[in-house]
């Protein structure tokens, strides 16, 4: 199944950086302007500067924001900022992180994996992607000639034979640790060949599951697809035959995945008016006083009932309820979508939501509709709706990690934005760098 390899990693030298917390970044899909000019003013070598490069309107084909970072990419490797490891190693990374109060650590292997095609059902993914974003990481890609930030990868270690070769290599200190806004990194550096090769091993009978990162995973792949229809003899143990990602355990207590709730605004005020008339037809419709937190409770007593499709509404007729959708019929509403969608999408509250309520009922286009948001924090969805920010708020519960394998398992994709694996992998701990493991052959 999955290949899965040791590479010669570029890192920051401790020489230059003696504080990683200053130079990494989050991936370049939730930098904000405000986290940019920070991130910059932070270190003249946060790793923004390659992850996030930005655009001027002076901007060629010689001199654009894919250039700039090539430009800094190498002028590091150059001075020395970035060195490239002397052997090949896996890493592991462990994050320690809160979320809504609770403490967590997550477990993840940083390696190269072979990029496989779809259709051969190594490497699973569970959403769809957008081409605008998918063009930019190519041209990124094919820039710098490195994977940047890894892809999110999920494993089964059913009998815990990989979670024993990782806890014997993470006895020592870790090589890299540090403490950056309320969270902690540990990184260990594993050149045991050993050790590597047990856990290569191991993932030879596994697929791959793609939790977060699918356009870069889908960039890797068609950069890869480019440079083969240029070079038919292209070596199969060439480095752009990889992708590098971090793997977790679909059994890792720090597995956490929220989900994406659904902010409206900018509607008219016919839509929202007829919108209680129309769910009539297809839901139960009952309210309960929106008093937190001992709604949220309620809610979640509802959502954990065996056999309902259950989504929460608020901010339709007022703030002072929440509004609980219970889904009638599940055969009617599957015929409102797309026929080609397995069994398993149909019965998913994100397909019921997008397809019947904001598709079907609303007239929105979901895959890109500028008035549709998404936050997965739920207080905050309440804040917005009540200050006035946004009109219309669709609430739903966390996505078990279970159904995410089973669809990708039957080759179906979640509609966008289905879940949110938190908190991001940061960027800045590894870099594969293609011309590394060039050289390290020679």
């Amino acid at each position: 199944m999955a290949e899965v390899r040791a590479f010669h990693g570029l890192r920051y030298n401790p020489m230059f950086v003696d504080d990683m917390a200053d130079v990494i970044c989050p991936p370049y899909d939730i930098i904000s302007p405000e986290q940019e000019k920070a991130l910059k003013e932070r270190s003249p070598y946060n790793y923004i500067r390659l992850e996030y490069s930005q655009p001027t309107p002076q901007d060629n084909i010689v001199d654009n924001r894919y250039t700039r970072a090539a430009a800094i990419l190498e002028k590091w490797i150059g001075e020395r900022v970035m060195t490239a490891e002397k052997k090949a190693a896996i890493y592991i990374h462990d994050h320690y992180f809160s979320v809504f109060g609770k403490q967590y650590k997550r477990r993840g292997i940083i390696a190269r994996v072979r990029l496989e095609e779809w259709d051969r059902m190594v490497i699973r993914p569970h959403e769809g992607t957008l081409a605008e974003p998918k063009r930019d990481r190519i041209n990124l890609i094919s820039a710098v000639r490195a994977n940047t930030s890894p892809v999110y990868g999920l494993y089964q270690d059913t009998e815990k034979d990989i979670n024993r070769v990782l806890e014997i290599q993470t006895g020592g200190k870790p090589t890299v640790s540090m403490n950056i806004e309320g969270e902690r990194h540990e990184l260990w550096v594993v050149t045991d060949e050993s050790a590597i090769s047990k856990v290569t091993a191991l993932f030879d009978k596994k697929p791959v599951y793609i939790a977060d990162g699918h356009h870069r995973y889908e960039s890797a792949l068609t950069y890869r697809r480019e440079r083969l229809a240029g070079n038919p003899q292209l070596p199969s143990d060439d480095p752009v035959n990889f992708v590098m990602m971090t793997l977790v355990d679909f059994a890792d207590p720090g597995l956490v995945v929220l989900p994406a709730h659904r902010l409206l605004g900018g509607m008219d005020a016919r839509t929202l008016s007829n919108l209680q008339t129309k769910l009539a037809s297809f839901f139960d419709v009952t309210t309960i006083p929106a008093k937190l937190p001992a709604a949220w409770d309620t809610l979640d007593k509802a959502f954990k009932e065996e056999g309902k499709i259950r989504l929460v509404m608020y901010g339709l007729g007022g703030t002072e309820n929440f509004t609980i959708l219970t889904l009638r019929d599940l055969e009617t509403a599957s015929k409102l979508m797309p026929y080609f969608h397995s069994d398993i999408y149909k019965k998913l509250d994100v397909s019921i939501l997008d397809h019947i309520i904001l598709e079907e009922l609303m007239g929105l286009k979901t895959v890109e509709d500028p008035r549709i948001a998404f936050n997965f924090d739920r207080n905050d969805v309440v804040s917005r709706i009540k200050s006035g920010e946004f009109q219309l708020a669709f609430i739903l519960k966390p996505m078990k990690a279970e159904v995410i394998k089973a669809i990708s398992d039957v080759s179906d994709r979640m509609p966008r934005k289905s879940t949110y694996f938190f908190p991001k992998l940061p960027s800045g701990l590894v870099v594969y760098r293609f011309e590394s493991e060039a050289i390290a052959k020679k």
